[in-house]
């Protein structure tokens, strides 16, 4: 059970309660895996994720509230890890083929046997900081990022599991599990984002950064190299901004937005709408972010019958919903787009302004983006 509560008021409380710490304390404690690692033992991290992953919370909000309290520079490494998620964002939306790769090896990998998997994804592994990961992760919906990393080293380079079931686990378990930071984090530890540079775990960075809690001497593989593939994944061009329709319009919510719709938009109704495969957080921040727009909640795979239900119940032809970034949900909308086409249903994207000015600078890797975050902050303030 996640201990984050999926509501756009409990995303603003935890934003209050952060800011004061986002300055210098968080660039010197924030790699720390503390206590038992559950999230009410880790003070030093922001805990946004879930609410930014889902956009229960703007970029943009967070951004102004830390700003707010510390000058750029003090919150610079709080704010440069916030933008690696939107890099990783914008990085998969212009390397799609990234994202049909991942599927298809996660397709291959589940219908191979593997040892070993069964005893790691139960936490009986024998490593016993990688099985109070995993344990934390299946009971919570939560990890410390620097768990992640050592999780995902271990996994893919001391236990010998393809990492394509590492990221699966984690799509299915967190809480922010985003296909975008999920997918692209996996293939950074593993070689393959910046090809030939990994990320291996070691004994004595996790004794460092766990305050001794572990030290897994001589149980990790601390020389294995990273891995190859043959796959060139070419740069695809970022979306195109699509205009707001005049006309009246039923906007959607799904679990890549919660947040309020584009100003100008003449909303005739709203409506929810989720999968069974989405997590718990996301299925619940969906509906009450829905019924906190009094609107509608769908749960189910037919969307295309839901929101054809609630645009002819509101009486419009045009629906609208923030854009759908490569991931299960964009998926899932290519056939429900079709079914809305041949319906007579017009189908408008609202790109948000943050992705827009950011996504154009992740096409390479991260420093590229990185160089422009003090422009890119003033551009989001004009």
């Amino acid at each position: 059970m996640t201990g984050f509560e999926p509501t756009r008021a409990a995303a603003l409380h935890r934003l209050a309660a952060f800011v004061p710490d986002a300055g210098r304390s968080y660039g010197v404690k924030r790699n720390h895996d503390l206590a038992g690692g559950a999230p009410s033992e880790q003070p030093a991290v922001s805990q946004l994720s879930p609410y930014l992953r889902h956009r229960l919370i703007a970029e943009r909000e967070v951004i102004d509230a830390v700003l707010s309290r510390h000058a750029p520079q003090e919150a610079m490494p709080f704010l440069q890890q916030l933008f690696w998620r939107s890099y990783f964002k914008g990085w998969l939306e212009q390397h799609p083929s990234v994202w049909n790769s991942y599927q298809t090896g996660l397709d291959t990998a589940r219908q191979q046997s593997h040892d070993g998997y069964n005893a790691a994804i139960s936490g009986r592994s024998g490593i016993a900081c990688f099985d109070h990961w995993c344990r934390q992760l299946c009971d919570t919906g939560y990890l410390h990022n620097h768990a992640r990393l050592w999780f995902a080293s271990i996994w893919i380079f001391s236990l010998r599991l393809p990492w394509q079931l590492g990221a699966d686990l984690f799509l299915r378990h967190l809480a922010d599990a985003d296909p975008a930071s999920n997918t692209l984090s996996w293939r950074w530890v593993a070689g393959l984002h910046t090809k030939g540079k990994h990320y291996l775990a070691t004994a004595d960075n996790i004794a460092r950064f766990t305050d001794g809690r572990f030290h897994p001497v001589g149980e990790l593989d601390e020389t294995a190299p990273p891995l190859t593939e043959d796959d060139d994944h070419t740069l695809a061009a970022c979306p195109t901004p699509m205009a707001t329709p005049a006309a009246r319009t039923l906007w959607l919510i799904t679990e890549e937005d919660s947040l309020s719709p584009p100003a100008g938009l003449k909303v005739a109704g709203v409506l929810g709408i989720a999968s069974h495969d989405a997590s718990d957080f996301a299925q619940q921040a969906v509906r009450n972010s829905a019924a906190a727009a009094g609107g509608v909640y769908y749960l189910g795979h037919c969307w295309s019958t839901a929101i054809l239900r609630a645009a002819e119940t509101a009486g419009v032809r045009d629906v609208a919903c923030a854009y759908l970034p490569v991931g299960p949900t964009a998926d899932g909308f290519a056939a429900t787009h079709q079914r809305l086409a041949a319906a007579g249903l017009r189908l408008h994207l609202h790109q948000r302004t943050y992705d827009r000015l950011v996504w154009p600078h992740a096409t390479k890797g991260y420093f590229k983006l990185k160089k422009q975050i003090p422009s890119l902050i003033d551009g989001l303030a004009q």
